[in-house]
């Protein structure tokens, strides 16, 4: 079985025939050499699915389903709240966190962010090739861009919030896995959360604070260190 895996945005069943788009042809066949009567496999919210090359015509990698792999899973729900930041640090940052599980992503500008808008295809783009590199099946949600107040009063009861606060003394997380809420976990900026920001997290039902390390650290370390936290606890 071949360890290519693709993502697949249109409908996959038993037995279809379709076509790959441009790039992911040129990806199979002049990448990875992958030649008809070959199999890789394709995924999406239905699962992942085998394929096999029915034809190679003008560029274009036509396939056949031949059989289901796996289904998806209702896995746990983690969110990430975090600050954009630059570029390079940025990609890093969703790709990590794809890898390490997060299921929705949503960008806060805060009172100290720098970067203030996202390239949303990009960011996407980003989110699938670490879905496919890390054998995830289900694509991570990017939400818009929304300050702080937004996102606190639309998700009011309704999740259970980590909070990275460097202020605080407390270093044990205790996760309440018997509540059916989404884990999120908010991040600041480079610069830190305002005083005003903290005294709004703070006063969020259900937030559980935490310092995650005794250093300063940059926001994409922030966020890795924090969801190996959170997954660590979580399976304890």
């Amino acid at each position: 079985m071949s360890n290519i895996r693709l993502f697949f945005p249109k409908s996959l069943s038993l037995n279809l025939t379709s076509k790959l788009d441009k790039p992911q042809s040129h990806y199979i066949s002049k990448v990875m050499r992958i030649k008809s009567n070959e199999v890789f496999s394709l995924f999406n919210k239905s699962g992942e699915w085998e394929a096999k090359i029915s034809e190679i015509s003008k560029g274009i990698v036509e396939f056949n389903i031949t059989k289901q792999l796996r289904q998806t899973k209702n896995s746990k729900e983690i969110w990430l709240a975090f600050s954009p930041i630059k570029s390079n640090y940025f990609n890093f940052m969703i790709q990590k966190a794809t890898e390490l599980g997060v299921t929705k992503f949503i960008p806060i500008i805060f009172e100290r962010s720098v970067v203030r808008k996202i390239n949303s295809n990009r960011i996407e783009k980003i989110i699938i090739e670490a879905c496919e590199q890390s054998n995830r099946i289900d694509i991570p949600m990017l939400e818009k861009c929304q300050n702080l107040k937004n996102f606190l009063g639309k998700n009011s009861a309704k999740i259970e919030l980590i909070f990275t606060d460097l202020n605080t003394e407390n270093k044990k997380l205790h996760i309440k896995k018997q509540i059916d809420k989404p884990i999120c976990i908010i991040v600041g900026p480079e610069g830190d959360f305002s005083e005003k920001e903290r005294k709004e997290i703070l006063s969020f039902e259900g937030v559980n604070k935490i310092k995650i390390n005794e250093n300063i650290l940059r926001s994409e370390t922030a966020v890795i260190s924090a969801l190996s936290i959170v997954n660590y606890a979580y399976n304890l």
